[in-house]
């Protein structure tokens, strides 16, 4: 994908910073974020500045609530990616859940009325969701075509997110959600992993049994790729590995990657002490979230890492400082 202009709505994060990194030398990027200052992002200045002598690259404040500056940003775009959304890692208390869901459904309804603004509106927006949305999967997997989803807070906030999404009439503009698995690459959910493998603690979460669902960061962006070139492509798509892993096979597949040999479980009793104590949820890690690409196989993308063992293998031998064996 060459020549496009991309607008990153909350590219300041893991995900946002990986999509940049991989489009920035063949397009023009613009980051709308709410983290900055003076020109720089106040989370993560060094990757930021990286990238600075690229001169496609802008970063551009909004605060993901109000109409701007920042819509001159997207007259003329050629795709918007929106990612924006606090994090969900935290307690979920009352002040915390309604920062999550009014978050993502600001960010949603302010860029559907830019969108509505421009004389030349983008030609495809890209919304994220999440593979959350689907419920507790212990016998089957779930894709596309799931109709039962449960009553939780998780897919609460998918669902009123999607709907703000999709009530949002852009005649011009091409949508498409992503519900996003658990996305690894050499930064983001692994790191927190690195550690426990690091202090002995690499072994199964709860029963282990829990379904992992994943995708490399790489297919992520050439799905983008794939959903820009193919202009057919619209609504929902799982974007997710088609060979997910038990959070057992997952843990002795990365201990196996990384050269350590063992790793002492974490209980369910275990892990309901410990995100008191770090200020998160069991949710994140026993939740089984089974779900399966269906749209994407059947409407042809082919995935680069399908697999957990060749997926993980690319990501580790990219972790700076790092001499892992690798298998």
């Amino acid at each position: 994908m060459k020549n496009k202009k991309i607008i990153i709505a909350g590219g300041t994060g893991f995900i946002g910073e990986e999509i940049t990194r991989y489009f920035e030398n063949d397009n023009e990027i613009i980051i709308l974020s709410r983290k900055i200052d003076n020109g720089v992002t106040n989370r993560n200045k060094e990757t930021i500045l990286s990238s600075k002598d690229a001169p496609k690259i802008k970063l551009v404040k909004w605060d993901g609530v109000h109409i701007g500056e920042w819509t001159k940003e997207i007259e003329n775009a050629d795709v918007i990616i929106n990612l924006a959304g606090r994090s969900v890692n935290c307690r979920y208390n009352e002040r915390n859940r309604n920062e999550i869901l009014n978050s993502r459904i600001n960010a949603t309804k302010v860029l559907g009325e830019g969108i509505k603004l421009c004389s030349k509106p983008p030609q495809l927006w890209i919304n994220a969701s999440s593979a959350t949305i689907y419920p507790h999967a212990e016998t089957k997997p779930n894709d596309e075509y799931t109709i039962e989803l449960k009553d939780d807070f998780s897919v609460q906030v998918c669902k009123q997110w999607e709907k703000a999404f999709n009530d949002i009439d852009t005649p011009l503009t091409r949508k498409v959600i992503f519900r996003m698995a658990i996305t690894l690459g050499a930064g983001g959910i692994l790191k927190p992993y690195f550690n426990l493998l690091k202090f002995g603690l690499g072994g199964k979460q709860g029963t282990g049994e829990q379904m992992y669902s994943w995708i490399h960061i790489e297919d992520t962006c050439r799905v983008i790729e794939w959903v820009v070139d193919n202009e057919n492509i619209s609504g929902v798509y799982n974007v997710s590995s088609p060979y997910p892993v038990s959070n057992k096979e997952f843990m002795k597949t990365l201990r196996a990657a990384t050269g350590y040999r063992f790793g002492v479980p974490a209980f369910e009793w275990m892990l309901k002490i410990g995100v008191k104590m770090i200020g998160t949820e069991t949710e994140l890690v026993l939740k089984s979230r089974w779900v399966l690409p269906t749209k994407l196989i059947k409407e042809g993308y082919q995935f680069k890492y399908a697999h957990l063992r060749s997926a993980l293998k690319d990501i580790i031998a990219k972790v700076p400082g790092k001499k892992y064996h690798l298998f």
